[in-house]
């Protein structure tokens, strides 16, 4: 029992040790990328980084649904991400001295904080329905999938035309950080980072399911915890790495988008699991988590809107704190009663 428990979680430590090392080349050519390109910070950290940091998401959601028959861990990996993505907003609030974020950051996040809101809400009703009728679908896909699909291809497209704006600012305000690297070059590295992500992410599924069982853990509690954790780890790396080069709204639409493009996993999970429709095959404890980061999501958007500049202790803001309680809330209840 020692030895298959230290052995398991030597797999899970090597997985996402590749995904921190992975998720750190991925923000920095990322950022090349969006410099030798001249696109908005925001619309990169939205569309490009959020894209990229979500890789593992994507691999670990399809292998887990095609290979290892883990829907459980599937949905449980992107609703987790949901919730732990916006908890590092958390994170950036404490490292943040200077002022509150929510003082700072653009007003613009509020688009994409409302699209994920959205899809949030739209997620928790078809997996509660989807637990009580068997709804129609298109083959094996369930009719919200292709839904999911139209409403994310609508928030890029406005957050893109909003973003559009502010380009020129951004051109103009720019200067080179990165002359010794061309777009060719960055492009190329920033591929290589993306295939060790895939790798790593293909592994943690197998991974998680021998963790359930080894403990006798309920699967949504691994997917939602341990998984999303370590797939979430380049959002966070990214993150640190937006803030440590002063790109403050770079972070937040990073995480704002990984969430975005999270809920877009779950649509192409959906293709990927041949036994009918992904949220009729999963348990009901996954509500509890669209629940929660809806709830949090709403916070963030209050947040954004009223700008607090108050901070408990000088350290985070009322916010702040709502949204640690909702994912410590989040936690405990799947330990004790997901299904």
């Amino acid at each position: 029992m020692a030895r298959q428990a230290f052995l398991v979680w030597l797999e899970f430590g090597i997985s996402a040790a590749l995904i921190v090392l992975a998720g750190w080349r991925l923000s920095r050519y990322g950022d090349v990328i969006a410099e030798k390109s001249g696109l908005g910070g925001t619309w990169v950290g939205v569309v490009l980084l959020a894209s990229a940091t979500s890789l593992p998401e994507l691999i670990t959601g399809v292998s887990a649904v095609a290979a290892a028959n883990a829907p459980d861990i599937a949905v449980g990996n992107v609703l987790g991400a949901c919730v732990l993505n916006l908890t590092y907003l958390v994170v950036l609030d404490f490292v943040h001295r200077k002022e509150s974020i929510y003082t700072r950051a653009k007003q613009g996040h509020i688009l994409s904080a409302g699209f994920c809101a959205l899809l949030l809400g739209f997620v928790g009703f078809s997996l509660l329905l989807a637990q009580r009728i068997d709804g129609p679908s298109l083959g094996h896909v369930g009719v919200y999938s292709p839904a999911i699909v139209i409403l994310y291809l609508l928030s890029m497209r406005l957050v893109f035309s909003y973003e559009k704006k502010q380009m020129v600012a951004y051109v103009e305000g720019a200067f080179e950080r990165y002359p010794h690297l061309t777009l060719r070059q960055a492009l190329v590295r920033f591929s290589l980072a993306a295939l060790v992500v895939l790798a790593a992410g293909t592994w943690l599924p197998f991974i998680g399911e021998e963790i359930a069982q080894l403990y006798n853990w309920h699967a949504s509690f691994v997917g939602t915890l341990f998984i999303a954790a370590a797939t979430s780890l380049p959002e966070l790396v990214v993150t640190f790495s937006a803030m440590r080069i002063g790109a403050l709204d770079m972070a937040i639409a990073n995480l704002l988008g990984s969430n975005l493009f999270n809920l877009l996993v779950l649509a192409i999970d959906d293709v990927f699991y041949l036994h009918g429709p992904l949220l009729s095959h999963v348990s009901a404890a996954h509500a509890l988590s669209a629940m929660s980061a809806l709830t949090m999501i709403g916070a963030v958007i209050v947040g954004l809107l009223y700008r607090p500049a108050g901070r408990l202790f000088r350290t985070v803001g009322w916010t702040s704190i709502l949204l640690l309680w909702v994912y410590l809330m989040n936690a405990y209840v799947l330990f004790r009663f997901g299904g």
